[in-house]
């Protein structure tokens, strides 16, 4: 079993990669659909894309619960390394996580089984930080919400496939929901719960 000491770094630069890597964040939530790149490095363990790393080190701390799926928690590296570096806690019960980690989204658990917030908390849900084959090959999407100057076309490898159609949950549940970035290397996407699916195509 890997030791503390000999899991991988962090960032280099905690105070310098955490800005920069939040910024990217919310460039993605406020541009739905755009491809941002998250600039700051960081060691990762195995299975971890650098983008998820990335945001787990900038937005995960010991009041942020995590779960991760059965990807993530093959060896006990990635669970280790979080805590290590994050202090937050990894748990068993998706309902109550503030963000789960899907390295093999394509076994992707219904989405009842995570957090939708509360009307008067809707922040209170889990943000599902998915681990996708490519953000600039594949189907298009077609996307429309706030946040989009008319409609904004994604091209990704996306698993489940019937993602879109999963979060269509969100149009009832709004103000609650499910957002999700989808993360690919280096490279972000996210899908605020706001934002809805116009069509896709090969």
């Amino acid at each position: 079993m890997t030791t503390f000491a000999e899991l991988p770094a962090g960032f280099a630069d905690k105070v310098l990669s955490a800005q920069s890597t939040f910024r990217s964040v919310m460039d993605a939530m406020a541009r739905p659909g755009s491809v941002q790149r998250i600039t700051a490095t960081a060691g990762t363990p195995a299975g971890m894309m650098r983008g998820s790393a990335a945001i787990a080190l900038t937005l995960f701390d010991h009041d942020t619960p995590i779960w991760l799926d059965a990807a993530m928690s093959t060896t006990s590296d990635v669970a280790r390394w979080l805590k290590f570096h994050t202090s937050a806690p990894v748990i068993a019960d998706s309902s109550i996580a503030n963000f789960a980690l899907i390295g093999d989204a394509g076994s992707l658990p219904a989405l009842d089984r995570f957090a939708f917030g509360s009307n008067e908390y809707p922040d209170r849900s889990t943000t599902l930080i998915l681990q996708v084959d490519s953000l600039t090959q594949g189907p298009t999407f077609e996307l429309k919400g706030p946040g989009i100057d008319g409609t904004a076309l994604l091209q990704a490898m996306i698993r489940p496939r019937d993602l879109f159609e999963r979060l269509t949950i969100n149009e009832a549940l709004f103000p609650r929901g499910i957002d999700v970035v989808l993360v690919h290397d280096d490279a972000i996407v996210a899908i605020p719960r706001t934002t809805r699916l116009i069509t896709s195509g090969a």
